[in-house]
């Protein structure tokens, strides 16, 4: 995994550069020495590190902006970085870059129940918006796996989803506003408390844009109402082939569960052994559905959903009888990932998603591929959307290894597309899957998202080396075609 080359003109002016932080962000919100930035030497696709150049802390938006303000006039280039746990490598750092830490913005600004939405610092996590409300009957719905340690900010720049986006939408639809410093210094505010804003969706273009486009200082998120029941459906079956038929089909029902999960043998056991959650050890394909709303609805639903399971083979039919045993089903499935981490000294997530009726075929392939390079694949994903995270087991310290789960990632990924889906559901593109672009877009496609990256940042200092392929001057697109001294379009004013 290449990245652009170190720039020695920036490394010889380090002195200078840390200096100028110190400046802006006095006391210890500026670390230069290699033990203190050893923790940002990447994030949760730790197969790939590099040190910063240097890590800066700021606690404002004003410090925020001062800090882009001097790289932009000093050409000197910023990765934003929020809890750090990225799998996609978005936020791993360069060697000739400042690491933009946003730790420090972790305050609940405000709670506003009649409006119901809260406005937080970025540096917030995920979980801690919930606990923050949880006391009132509210809840903030997107809720990633990593949520105890992933942050606002981040949900925001990969516009991340979890269990329940199936029903409730992944952060983009549980966004109401952010302030952003763009990296000419300039503090703007997208959106706010109300539900919607006239204009260009900009807000909608910042969500996802993996800190390519700017800084997000806040953000105002909206708030539900926890459901008044919900019941959680453990179902367990004789093949894969069974459980992922039965997430089409009860998605073709008209149902939409709040939460629909699959994970195959070797997690079920992982997770099992790691939790005690009490799951079927014997089946091939374990789901976790949830159903939520009122006590009569739910009941009808949890019948249904054991009829279609019924109908698939399902071999094991357990439904919650309480709180403590439903939020028990669910602890495995949110463990799942660090419990596949006691079988093996290390493990790619990948982040694909393919459309429902396509998971039968894309689960067979994938295990034709495991047993191609040799690798083991073991599968935790959210079923109900068919966003997939397969994780790809290897050694590190082996460089084969790391060199076949690489290969092995990308075809699964070229799968993911070849069906009909995308390269990624919720992780963001980052590093990961960069030079995988070109499978999913044409060359026309690039250069129109790149347009939009050169309208926020046209040197390319944020978060250069992540999403596009190929690094190419803003100027480049603008780049015209003259045949025998003619300008195409003659009529049209040229700026």
């Amino acid at each position: 995994m290449e990245m652009p080359p170190l720039d020695p003109a920036i490394l010889a002016r380090r002195s200078d550069i840390v200096a100028a932080l110190r400046a802006i962000v006095p006391g210890e919100g500026v670390i230069d020495d290699l033990d203190g930035m050893r923790p940002y030497e990447c994030d949760a696709l730790s197969a790939y590190r590099q040190m910063p150049m240097v890590v800066v802390l700021p606690e404002t938006a004003a410090q925020v902006a001062a800090i882009l303000r001097y790289c932009q006039d000093n050409k000197v280039k910023v990765v934003p970085r929020g809890g750090g746990t990225s799998l996609s490598g978005g936020s791993m750092p360069i060697g000739d870059g400042i690491l933009l830490a946003m730790g420090k913005f972790n305050r609940v600004l405000e709670i506003d129940y009649a409006n119901r939405c809260a406005r937080v610092q970025p540096g917030v996590t995920n979980l801690g918006v919930t606990k923050a409300v949880e006391h009132e009957g509210f809840y903030y719905a997107p809720d990633p796996s990593s949520q105890i340690a992933c942050s606002i900010g981040g949900n925001v720049a990969e516009n991340s989803g979890g269990v329940h986006c199936l029903k409730y939408g992944l952060t983009t639809n549980n966004l109401l506003g952010i302030e952003m410093v763009l990296m000419n210094g300039e503090i703007v505010r997208l959106g706010g408390k109300h539900l919607d804003a006239g204009g260009y969706d900009l807000l909608g273009l910042m969500t996802g844009s993996e800190g390519l486009l700017g800084v997000v200082t806040e953000v105002t998120v909206r708030l539900l109402r926890k459901p008044s029941t919900a019941r959680a459906v453990l179902l367990g079956f004789p093949t894969e082939a069974g459980a992922a038929d039965c997430v089409a089909a009860v998605i073709a029902s008209g149902i939409i569960p709040g939460g629909m999960e699959m994970m195959d043998k070797d997690a079920t056991k992982c997770a099992e052994a790691y939790v005690g959650a009490g799951y079927p050890l014997d089946a091939e394909g374990l789901l976790i559905v949830e159903l939520d709303g009122p006590p009569v609805e739910v009941d009808y639903l949890v019948e249904r959903v054991a009829d279609i399971a019924k109908g698939r083979g399902a071999t094991t039919i357990r439904v919650s009888h309480d709180e403590q045993e439903r939020v028990l089903f669910w602890a495995g499935r949110k463990a799942a990932f660090p419990a596949v981490g006691q079988i093996s000294p290390d493990y790619m997530c990948l982040d694909g998603s393919v459309p429902r009726g396509k998971l039968v075929e894309v689960l067979a392939e994938m295990r034709r591929l495991s047993k191609q390079y040799g690798l083991r694949v073991v599968n935790v994903f959210h079923a109900g959307d068919g966003n997939l995270h397969p994780l790809i087991l290897f050694d590190a310290n082996d460089p084969d290894e790391l060199r076949r789960c690489e290969e092995l990632g990308a075809d699964i990924l070229r799968l993911c597309v070849r069906v009909g889906g995308v390269l990624t559901g919720e992780h963001g593109v980052g590093i990961e899957k960069r030079d995988l672009m070109g499978v999913q877009f044409t060359e026309i496609d690039l250069d129109q998202q790149m347009r939009v990256k050169c309208a926020f940042d046209p040197d390319h200092l944020l978060n250069p080396g992540k999403v596009f392929p190929q690094l190419r001057r803003c100027a480049e697109l603008g780049r015209l075609v003259v045949t025998q001294n003619r300008l195409p379009f003659p009529d049209i004013p040229r700026f």
